[in-house]
């Protein structure tokens, strides 16, 4: 992108509680008529936009209320980004802050792109405080300094800003769409004859022994290596005296590689590499399609709203809630033939390539609006 070529020649430095008025109004969540909470879970990184809230009676203890037009911004674990504008009245965490424009001195529009900023990003993390959950204090924050751009250049500029950030949110809502239409397509299949996930695919068939030798070399694959539903990190290599751990699942082009543990989380890949040698670990399980079934077919069901309720039918324990490969191989799935399947997952790998090409065109259209948001602050 370009240079904005901004000149500030003219701009001014104000302190934080010149710019804003903190509101620290407390409300009790049983004692409001309000019906809107927002916690720092419901806030995403880098949006000022609120898609999703809870429910007062969902939470205990003193909220904040804030006010159509505040702005939310989540004070604790700053580096997480979080900030967003309110647009209708409600209460949220506490561990957020509610500030409100001073607009004799910053127009309401300008000023929440300042904390999506790098600068304000860096500031706010260098002054929080604590270990576990750094968090920032209102003192600290209202004698930090901001440049600012005489109103009527934060009017201009805030157009600006809006129109880069409704780029990337036209984006996102196409994106849904689609995502609609893969997901309609998935929960139509579900109608009529069904057969065991087992029945259709090989789960775990294939480990080292312990008469492997120690000096072969592997690529682990565990449960942080899978960064999207599609998409591997970076892995380590390994010899196998030096593993981290004994269950070695041998992994093979196409393979699907499914997480036991919290599988609600999607973690699950499909393995399109044909890099040798690659190892899964424990708490995985290794899939397999047997003769006569499309990996790809059954990769897709696993994002199926049915797969979803099966694994919190089944899942046990309380700390790494779990499904166990039986478990797997006993979830039901459509019945189709080799050629069925192959032509319901060629419909459904077109839209997920579709969806993939969306996320691609987000990420650059939130590059160049980030840009703009570090050059102006």
């Amino acid at each position: 992108m370009n240079e904005l070529h901004i000149d500030k020649t003219h701009w001014k430095k104000y302190r934080f509680d010149e710019m804003v008025q903190n509101i620290a109004e407390r409300v009790e969540p049983s004692q409001t008529d309000l019906d809107v909470y927002v916690g720092l879970e419901h806030i995403d990184p880098d949006c000022l936009h609120l898609s999703r809230h809870g429910h007062p009676s969902d939470v205990e203890g003193t909220k904040l209320r804030f006010y159509k037009g505040d702005i939310i911004f989540g004070r604790r674990r700053a580096y997480q980004r979080k900030t967003a504008l309110a647009t209708t009245d409600g209460i949220c965490s506490a561990h957020a802050m509610v500030v409100r424009a001073k607009e004799d001195v910053v127009d309401p529009m300008f000023l929440p792109f300042l904390f999506h900023s790098k600068s304000f990003i860096d500031m706010a993390i260098t002054i929080s405080v604590g270990g576990l959950s750094p968090t920032i204090n209102w003192k600290d924050i209202a004698k930090q300094e901001f440049l600012l751009p005489p109103k009527a250049e934060q009017k201009r500029l805030a157009e600006l800003l809006w129109a880069a950030d409704e780029v990337v949110e036209k984006e996102k809502r196409e994106r849904e769409k689609i995502e609609e239409l893969y997901n309609y397509q998935i929960e139509d299949l579900f109608v009529g004859k069904k057969v065991t996930f087992g029945n259709c695919a090989n789960i775990n068939e294939r480990t080292l022994s312990a008469k492997t030798p120690n000096d072969y070399m592997f690529h682990y694959i565990d449960i942080a290596s899978i960064v999207s539903p599609k998409h591997l990190g970076p892995l380590t290599k390994y010899s196998f005296a030096d593993a981290p751990s004994r269950a070695r699942r041998i992994v093979k082009q196409n393979d699907i590689v499914l997480s036991l543990v919290r599988p609600y989380l999607k973690s699950f890949v499909q393995i399109k590499s044909n890099q040798n040698n690659l190892i899964a670990s424990t708490g995985t399980a290794v899939v397999s399609a047997k003769s006569e079934n499309s990996t790809d077919f059954l990769f897709h069901m696993l994002f199926s709203k049915a797969f979803m309720a099966f694994c919190e039918n089944r899942m046990n324990g309380t700390n790494y809630p779990a499904i166990t490969p039986a478990d797997l191989a006993d979830f039901q799935i459509p019945s189709y033939n080799y050629d069925e399947q192959l032509s319901i997952a060629n419909k459904l790998n077109a839209i997920d390539n579709t969806i993939e090409q969306l996320e691609c065109q987000i990420i650059k259209s939130q590059e160049v609006k980030q840009e703009i948001i570090n050059q102006i602050f």
